[in-house]
């Protein structure tokens, strides 16, 4: 019995606070690392699926609009060839003439149809790698081939047919990959039904420029790829897996499903055309035949997390075996001080870095008290300093201006006050913010009823613009012209109300040019911001104005000079110190 109770009480003593000490702080580090460790690796995996969406997302939306660009672009050109007028007479030629008379008639106007080609290519340039065109009947019967003599009757073929309906683009396999073939309807002379369809004009294209938007993997890692699929769910790019993947792979993804069921874009994770896990974004474009895919190896998404997760892994348990030492020797001589500090302990592992011991002994228990407390401190200034580099990251990443990769046309304006600089010289500071401000904001007021686009104030004038629809050119240019006029006309009444202000009255001059600018994104602000050529001789022109009026670049004039209700005057008197080679003209009213 005796020795029964001597060994239960050894056994008691074994477990001394001494160890229970070393096992609280083991325990509490490994908690607090554990909760830290995951939230951070949770918050990295997190980021990083982030930004490869954001990237993804860019790619396949900068690229689909390209190629929808392009594919629109290769249509208009070929839709030039459809509407040439004798283009239109030779076709209607050869539909009256007899099954006898055809082949004469053929061969005698080949050099026109010839020349009429030659022409077009003239027109838009070598560089849309123009290879071949068919000129069919109205009954299918090839009135011009440019490759040569054709026999075949095309009044069953799918091109034809589609092609009395409407313009379109597809793509045909060739030993080089693939080849565009864009088709057109030809019309009668001023009607467009399908009633006075009198032939339709097959033409055959190089795929360089298609190919350069989809072989481009800047930005896509040693794995990811971006490629278009067609209705038939036919790979219509190359693959960076696969050899001779043209027109041979099937895609059969969600994304592609969406995009032909739904007509909707997808972004996440699913398999690929490998049945291998992936991210990818895509573009829908089901109006022109087509879905563009950008996707990536799920892997090579989150391998960087994975990484990160194992180094927090060991640095957690190298810290969890430092602190179980210093626990170990801090903890010889235990007294009421050790539960204070075990109290800390607790509200650091709580995430309350203010607490301190404050313990005075001179013994163990008092050194690691201090130690104690300036590991609190350096954690709570780390904790601080992380932070504040956290929102010095966010500020510069807020600030990052991402540039397209393409180009638009816009009427860009520019107006600039006359001699600012000597009619503020002798403002105070409040009366200088309030004459910018008046004058700034009538303009932009102005700007804004009219639809334009105010980008930024230089000092003491103003940069807008007004983007240009392709379909409707004369009109944004009629109502850029006319916003600037309206600013001119309401220089009277702005000088009204400068006078109750007690501000001096000003002049000004307005300048616009129209041409392709280059777009500039930033992240800070939903304008785009535009640079360029155009933009640069907005700037030019602008001091050849007169006073409260308008002068536009030669560009411009040349859009606008057919417009009725506008004189256009050609600037003819410069400065003797001038340097300036952009002719102007003087806009006004009939």
């Amino acid at each position: 019995m005796t020795n029964s109770l001597e060994e239960r009480e050894n056994k008691h003593r074994s477990f001394t606070l001494n160890k229970k000490l070393v096992l609280l702080v083991m325990i509490v580090t490994v908690i607090a690392l554990g909760i830290t460790s995951y939230m951070n690796f949770d918050f990295a995996n997190e980021i990083l699926k982030e930004r490869g969406g954001a990237q993804l997302y860019g790619e396949s939306s900068i690229r689909g609009e390209t190629l929808r660009s392009l594919f629109n672009t290769r249509i208009e050109q070929n839709e030039i060839l459809s509407n040439e007028p004798i283009i239109k007479q030779l076709i209607t030629e050869m539909n009256q003439s007899t099954i006898n008379d055809f082949e004469n008639k053929k061969e005698k106007n080949r050099n026109e149809f010839l020349s009429q080609i030659q022409k077009f290519q003239e027109l838009v340039g070598y560089s849309i790698g123009f290879e071949d065109v068919k000129i069919i009947g109205k009954n299918g019967n090839v009135v011009f081939s440019l490759i040569g003599d054709v026999d075949t009757n095309f009044e069953q073929n799918m091109y034809f047919l589609k092609g009395k309906t409407g313009s379109f683009i597809d793509f045909e396999p060739s030993s080089g990959g693939k080849k565009m073939i864009v088709v057109s309807p030809v019309y009668q002379s001023n009607t467009k039904n399908s009633d006075s369809v009198i032939g339709v004009i097959i033409s055959k294209m190089r795929t360089n420029s298609i190919d350069s938007v989809l072989l481009n993997r800047s930005g896509l890692g040693e794995t990811g790829e971006v490629y278009i699929v067609n209705e038939n769910l036919q790979m219509l790019s190359d693959s960076r897996f696969f050899e001779n993947a043209i027109f041979n792979q099937i895609v059969d993804t969600v994304a592609v499903q969406k995009c032909f069921d739904k007509e909707e874009n997808h972004i996440g994770f699913y398999p690929d055309y490998r049945n291998v896990p992936i991210y990818g974004s895509s573009y829908c474009a089901k109006d022109l035949g087509f879905v563009l895919l950008a996707e990536i190896d799920e892997y090579e998404t989150v391998h960087p997390a994975e990484i990160l997760k194992n180094r927090i892994i060991i640095t957690s348990l190298l810290i969890t075996m430092l602190m179980g030492l210093v626990a170990f020797f801090a903890s010889e001589s235990l007294s009421f001080p050790l539960k204070k500090l075990k109290n800390a302990a607790n509200k650091i592992a709580n995430g309350d870095f203010d607490v301190r011991t404050q313990i005075q002994t001179t013994d163990e228990i008092g050194e690691l008290s201090k130690a104690f407390d300036s590991m609190a401190e350096k954690l709570q200034d780390s904790l601080i300093e992380i932070k504040d580099k956290e929102n010095v990251i966010k500020q510069q990443e807020n600030i990052l201006l991402q540039f397209s990769k393409y180009s638009e046309k816009y009427c860009v304006c520019l107006i600039d006050m006359i001699n600012s600089t000597k009619l503020s010289a002798n403002l105070s500071d409040t009366q200088t913010s309030e004459f910018y401000k008046f004058f700034l904001n009538s303009v932009a007021k102005i700007v804004s009823l009219y639809g334009g686009i105010v980008v930024k104030n230089i000092g003491d004038a103003l940069l807008f613009y007004f983007p240009v629809n392709p379909i409707d050119e004369s009109s944004t240019l009629k109502n850029s012209l006319n916003c600037c006029l309206k600013i001119c006309e309401s220089h009277k009444s702005m000088m009204t109300k400068i006078r109750e202000m007690k501000l001096p009255i000003f002049d000004f001059r307005i300048s616009s040019t129209y041409g392709m600018v280059r777009i500039a994104k930033m992240a800070t602000s939903s304008v785009d911001d535009i640079f360029g050529s155009t933009v640069n001789r907005c700037s030019k022109i602008n001091y050849t104005a007169p006073k409260n009026g308008l002068v536009i670049g030669n560009d411009f004039y040349e859009s606008a000079k057919s417009f009725d209700d506008y004189e256009f005057k050609p600037v003819t008197e410069f400065p003797r110190d001038s340097t300036n080679t952009y002719p102007s003209y003087i806009v006004t009213k009939k």
